[in-house]
């Protein structure tokens, strides 16, 4: 159960990004001139005449590889743009929504803390509570706490499908889109409405943080995945003019949602509407300031389903709305469009180095024949290259002191979800469709075998590789395999095991659900006020 007490009672305060110094940018422009170093000197070597053992295998293992070491150093080109946008005061006097919605099965109780805390805004502004549910009692919480209640049932769309019906229905100029788990503080709108004295920004986007990371190692690890996309990340894209438009926390300006038909709809719903809205030639501004924390997944299941949305909801992104908005965007812009598309192609490489091992060790079949020392040589400084600018760019995360560190648990369950990450890049290619469901806010209790079993797998295949393979050849003196190769993919599959060793123990939380919701002892009377 949460503890609203110390130490926790520090999540509910308002936190802030620190601006970047003249000094921060020239250790971020040496890092990353030592890493692209690093970078071309393996490339040179990568590519030379006899690595390539087997041909066909040798171009996928290099596509893999090329495709991971491309994304590390379009982060450190990320990094070279970062900036802090400084507060602007909100003007008096201007017409302000927030809108939040409301979905069948989603828990009243949530939302008695989020529209109270709604309430509890400073700025003037109207609530509207976005309601398809068909529950009355929710109809009487927004009536409790000030918000009008809008029944909006059986739109399609979704999510973005009510947004837009509220927009016909509502004449306020901004709209501020607050998911119902994320509990606002008191000064969100005083930190974002100023930079709508610009006419030409149309939307103001703020960090996304979470109180309930500490209730399983699901969330735990979902919650570390997004520390640095929401200091460094964000604040990097906002200095290429990319900014993205994230499913919360998000505040438009009616005229921009308008010039582009309104909001985006999709499983990347948020994705869209920020393509369009740039294309179009609106600005766009990140705040890395927490006004607000809500929820990210408690269990395994909720968790993978939130992984698939997201993969498939990319491609949409990539295969329709880009080469549409191409034209029209900055190049950076379609470079930073480019890479978020791409992002979910990790699931098809780690598919890739998940196999290449065993089909070397049981098949003798070898992608390249590569010293494995030499190969270790030339990667570590490109690996300490981007391990030193990681650590280093943590200064920004908006709230460093619960954020900081090596993220070990977000990065092992990214590796062991690539089966999700393959099946959404699959279902994007052949467009499948996939229902838009939110996700879910409480955790959802789910047997052990039906959500570990591809960890169990993999574990399996580690354990029988070990005990057969590895004698056969290293102690039967079998020589048709060198000793340095086999102990070299051997550790190529031992990455991978760890990941799905994490899955494992998240599948086992899902067994029993921990008791009491992250909400329970919420006082939104206490949110707010600085650090």
């Amino acid at each position: 159960m949460l503890d609203t007490g110390r130490p926790h009672a520090r999540l509910w305060r308002h936190r802030s990004a620190p601006p970047v110094r003249f000094v921060d940018r020239v250790v971020i422009v040496a890092l990353s001139a030592v890493g692209v170093a690093a970078v071309v000197r393996l490339l040179d070597w990568w590519f030379r005449a006899g690595f390539a053992n087997q041909p066909v295998l040798f171009i996928a293992l290099s596509l893999a590889f090329w495709y991971g070491v491309i994304r590390l150093v379009l982060g450190w080109v990320n990094y070279l743009a970062l900036a802090r946008a400084p507060h602007r005061p909100a003007p008096a006097g201007l017409r302000v929504a927030i809108f939040t919605t409301s979905s069948p099965g989603e828990p009243l109780a949530m939302f008695e803390r989020t529209l109270a805390a709604c309430a509890g805004i400073r700025y003037p502004h109207t609530t509207y509570l976005l309601d398809d549910t068909g529950d009355p009692r929710f109809r009487d919480a927004a009536t409790r706490h000030g918000a009008v209640w809008l029944e909006l049932a059986g739109l399609p769309g979704a999510k973005a499908g009510k947004i837009n019906r509220a927009l016909a229905l509502t004449r306020e100029d901004f709209i501020l889109v607050l998911d119902p788990d994320h509990v606002p503080f008191p000064e969100f709108l005083d930190r974002v409405l100023g930079w709508f004295d610009d006419p030409a920004i149309g939307y103001v986007q703020v960090s996304q943080a979470y109180y309930n990371q500490r209730r399983s190692f699901t969330s735990a690890a979902a919650a570390e995945q997004t520390y640095a996309f929401y200091g460094p990340g964000l604040m990097g894209l906002g200095g290429h003019g990319a900014a993205l438009a994230i499913g919360a926390n998000c505040t438009f300006r009616r005229a921009a949602l308008e010039s582009v038909g309104g909001h985006g709809v999709g499983l990347a719903e948020d994705l869209v509407t920020a393509i369009r809205l740039h294309a179009a030639g609106w600005r766009s501004v990140y705040v890395p300031e927490i006004v607000s924390r809500g929820l990210v997944p408690e269990d395994l299941a909720s968790y993978n389903r939130q992984q698939l949305k997201w993969s498939r909801g990319v491609y949409e992104v990539l295969f329709s709305e880009f080469p549409r908005a191409f034209a029209r965007l900055s190049w950076r812009q379609r470079l930073a469009y480019a890479a978020i598309g791409t992002y979910y192609l990790c699931g098809m490489t780690t598919a890739l180095y998940v196999t290449f091992p065993y089909l070397y060790l049981w098949l003798g079949a070898q992608p390249a024949n590569m010293p494995f020392e030499d190969f270790v040589a030339h990667l570590l400084p490109v690996g300490l290259a981007g391990l030193a600018l990681y650590l280093f760019t943590q200064r920004w995360l908006c709230d460093p002191e619960a954020e900081r560190g090596l993220h070990w648990r977000g990065f092992l369950l990214k590796l062991a979800t690539w089966p999700v990450y393959v099946a959404g890049t699959v279902l994007g290619v052949l467009r499948y469709d996939v229902p838009y469901r939110p996700t879910a806010k409480s955790a959802v209790q789910t047997s052990f075998l039906r959500l570990a079993w591809p960890h169990l797998l993999l574990l399996a295949a580690l354990a029988v590789t070990i005990a057969r393979v590895v004698p056969a050849r290293l102690l039967r003196g079998t020589d048709d395999l060198s000793a340095e190769a086999v102990w070299g993919m051997l550790a190529f599959a031992l990455l991978p095991a760890a990941a799905s060793a994490t899955g494992v123990v998240a599948a086992w939380q899902a067994r029993k659900v921990r008791q009491g919701q992250a909400w329970d002892e919420l006082d939104v009377s206490r949110l707010g006020g600085p650090a």
